[in-house]
C-alpha cells in the first residue's frame, strides 16, 4: 500500500470509530450508584478480586456484548460504601434511562449494588473530570456494646469523644494546604496540595447510640486523606492529642506525624457535584 492510500485508510478508520463513539449509535449514560463496600476490593477493577466496577461492567455485558469500561467520579477503597457514586458508560443502543437502570439492577442481583438514577448525557461529559466537588460522610459510633444493626457500616470505639475538641482540630485542616501528612505513602497524585472546603462534625443520637458524623467536601482528595483526618481527630476527641497538635502535624508535612488511619467501613461517598446535575433531566 502506497503512503497516500495508507493515510487515507487510517483517516477512514478513525472517522468510523469517531462516528461509533460520538454519533447517535453510541450514547453516553450517567449512572448514580449506591453500594455496600464490604464484599468488594474497592471500586476499581482488580485481577482476581471482586470490585464494584467489574460487577457493573459485567451487568452491562449482559445487555450489550462487551467489553465495557466505565469511569467513576471516585475510586473508593476496599470496604468503603457509596450513597451517590457517579459513573458513565457508552452503549451502542439508545436506551430509555429508566429501563437501563432497571435492567442493570436486575443483572446486579444479589450483589449489594444499586443503580438509583440514570440519565443520557453529552459526549463531552465525564463522571470524573466534570466533577466539581466530592462529598464524603464518615460515621463514628461511640458505645461499648458491639454494634449489631450497624455492623460493617460504622467505625466503632468504646470510649467517649469530645466533640468541641475535634471541631477545633478540624479547623486547622480547612483551606489550601500541603497534605503530605494526611496522604497515603501509596498515593499516586502528582501533588499533595489540595483545598479542603468543608470538615464539619456533628454529634447525633441514632438507634445504635451516640454517633459522630464527619462531613467532608473538596474538589478532589488524596489517597486515604479522609480516613487520615478522621483517625487523627478521633485521637483529639479521646484526649490523646490537643487540637493544636493537628496543626503541628499538618505543618510537618511528614506522613509519620499523622494519627492512626481509621478503618474504611464508616466512610461513604455521599454525593458528587457537577456544574449541572446530570440527573435533573
Amino acid at each position: 500500500m502506497d503512503p497516500l492510500t495508507s493515510i487515507m485508510a487510517g483517516r477512514i478508520a478513525l472517522s468510523s470509530k469517531k462516528f461509533l463513539r460520538y454519533g447517535a449509535r453510541m450514547p453516553r449514560y450517567a449512572l448514580k450508584i449506591e453500594y455496600h463496600g464490604q464484599p468488594f476490593s474497592g471500586w476499581q477493577r482488580q485481577d482476581g478480586h471482586a470490585s464494584v466496577q467489574q460487577s457493573i461492567e459485567e451487568a452491562l455485558a449482559r445487555l450489550e456484548p462487551g467489553p465495557h469500561r466505565i469511569a467513576a467520579a471516585g475510586r473508593t477503597d476496599a470496604g468503603v460504601h457509596a450513597l451517590g457514586q457517579v459513573a458513565h458508560c457508552d452503549l451502542k443502543k439508545n436506551w430509555n434511562s429508566f429501563r437501563l437502570s432497571e435492567a442493570l439492577n436486575f443483572h446486579l442481583k444479589p450483589l449489594p449494588i444499586a443503580i438509583t438514577n440514570c440519565s443520557m448525557v453529552s459526549d463531552e461529559w465525564h463522571a470524573r473530570f466534570s466533577a466539581l466537588e466530592r462529598y464524603y460522610i464518615f460515621r463514628l459510633l461511640s458505645r461499648r456494646a458491639p454494634a449489631t444493626h450497624d455492623k460493617g457500616l460504622v467505625w466503632q470505639v468504646s470510649h467517649d469523644l469530645d466533640l468541641e475538641a475535634m471541631q477545633q482540630g478540624a479547623q486547622h485542616l480547612l483551606g489550601n494546604h500541603d497534605f503530605t501528612t494526611f496522604r497515603s505513602s501509596m498515593c499516586q497524585a502528582e501533588s499533595p496540595i489540595k483545598t479542603l472546603d468543608l470538615l464539619d462534625i456533628e454529634k447525633i443520637t441514632g438507634w445504635s447510640g451516640v454517633e459522630f458524623r464527619f462531613h467532608v467536601k473538596a474538589r478532589s482528595f488524596l489517597h486515604n486523606q479522609v480516613r487520615s483526618f478522621v483517625g487523627t481527630l478521633e485521637r483529639v476527641g479521646a484526649g490523646h492529642w490537643d487540637a493544636g497538635d493537628v496543626k503541628d502535624a499538618l505543618e510537618a508535612k511528614d506522613r509519620s506525624r499523622c494519627g492512626p488511619v481509621c478503618p474504611p467501613q464508616g466512610l461513604y461517598l455521599n454525593q458528587v457535584r457537577y456544574e449541572q446535575n446530570p440527573f435533573e433531566n
